[in-house]
């Protein structure tokens, strides 16, 4: 839920901004912004919760805590490197690809109530994934049409 929050957040506060700025919405450069500003948000998390996120990778992959922090370390490039247009597709496309990969790691932490904040297994369980897949498909969708599919916009 936070990551949504800070979407929308930064999403509404950078669209008033560069309004201000450019004297026009910039609805594009808007969005990619609030992606940007979320994808750092959730970055951070690999760093505080690491044994929590190790965790979530199931048991046949190894090195979960290296995998935790490099997937830590790409959504910080990711996240800048789409606010540099030489780089915003690229950049989209491994993020998409990124969201597509971590979803089986969303969906064993769900069956296995892992809590990654705590490190636990108290979490919300199965009923989390009603919330989390279509979170996923959002997070896709609004790079690909800021990032991708920016005329669009």
């Amino acid at each position: 839920m936070k990551p949504l929050i800070v979407l929308f957040s930064s999403f509404i506060i950078s669209l008033f901004v560069i309004k201000i700025i450019k004297k026009e919405f910039d609805i594009s450069l808007s969005a990619r912004i609030a992606i940007s500003i979320m994808f750092l948000f959730t970055a951070i998390a690999h760093f505080f919760y690491t044994k929590g996120m190790s965790m979530m990778i199931p048991k046949i992959i190894p090195y979960k805590q290296g995998l935790v922090y490099l997937t830590g370390v790409l959504e910080i490039l990711l996240a800048l490197s789409l606010l540099i247009p030489k780089f915003k597709e690229i950049s989209a496309w491994i993020l998409i690809i990124l969201l597509i990969l971590m979803l089986p790691a969303n969906i064993y932490a769900a069956i296995h109530n892992v809590n990654y904040q705590k490190g636990t297994f108290d979490g919300n369980g199965i009923n989390y994934l009603w919330f989390r897949i279509p979170l996923q498909i959002l997070f896709i969708f609004w790079i690909y049409l800021c990032s991708i599919k920016s005329s669009f916009l």
